[in-house]
């Protein structure tokens, strides 16, 4: 027989529902910052690893090789365990003046996301006539100007549906950060089921505002690309 007693009220109220409360603003802050982060960044390695000198070029291509194929959590331990070893003294000291373990997820999350966005950013810089590249650069534009007034802006908007994929990939992500003891959404959901047996209620919570996230952030970047990048509706 099925004899399990709901009780909804474990997480809309109470001392368990603000534990929730705090994982959803941890998740959120968690997200934003790496997706900026790992926004700008992946700009910055699609313009090296289309460059044509060859050291950045080929920096740009291990950089995507290792990040792209190792699993995110070893790369989240490596920054919560060994960050220490090869960032400098100043940055370490910096590091563990704050929230190390959210520092540490954010850097991960990062670096990870970054690879794959500069390849989705690539991609579109590739789909771009390389005559506009040959104009810019016959007007007097320098690689470096020609990227960043021409090229790179077409290429964020032909890119818009892969990076909505990317973002919500990093936000659904960011769970994993649970696992070095940043107190997110799923983390604290962890902690209501152990406090009060209640995991399908406290789990069934945690995916209904993940799924909200998911759609909160498409809807974000699909106005942005039809108000900011796309104001036309060029196709």
């Amino acid at each position: 027989m099925f004899n399990y007693q709901f009780d909804w009220a474990v997480v809309t109220s109470g001392q368990y529902a603000q534990w929730l409360l705090s994982g959803i603003k941890v998740t959120i802050e968690l997200s934003v910052v790496a997706i900026v982060g790992s926004f700008l960044l992946g700009l910055i390695i699609a313009v090296m690893r289309m460059s044509n000198v060859r050291p950045v070029r080929w920096f740009a291509h291990a950089y995507l090789e290792f990040f792209r194929n190792t699993p995110l959590l070893v790369q989240i331990f490596f920054w919560y365990f060994g960050s220490y070893k090869i960032l400098p003294k100043v940055v370490n000291d910096w590091l563990n003046t704050t929230n190390f373990e959210f520092s540490a997820a954010v850097i991960a999350l990062t670096i990870y996301t970054s690879a794959f966005i500069a390849e989705d950013i690539r991609s579109g810089v590739r789909a771009i006539p390389k005559e506009q590249m040959e104009a810019a650069q016959s007007s007097g534009f320098s690689y470096l100007r020609s990227m960043y007034y021409i090229i790179l802006p077409q290429a964020v908007r032909l890119t818009i549906p892969t990076l909505i994929n990317q973002f919500l990939n990093l936000t659904k992500n960011s769970s994993l950060a649970m696992t070095i003891g940043v107190a997110e959404l799923t983390y604290q959901a962890r902690q209501v089921e152990s406090y009060t047996f209640k995991g399908f209620e406290a789990f069934t919570a945690a995916t209904l505002v993940y799924l909200a996230l998911s759609i909160i952030i498409t809807w974000m970047l699909t106005l942005y690309n039809k108000h900011v990048l796309n104001p036309l509706g060029v196709r």
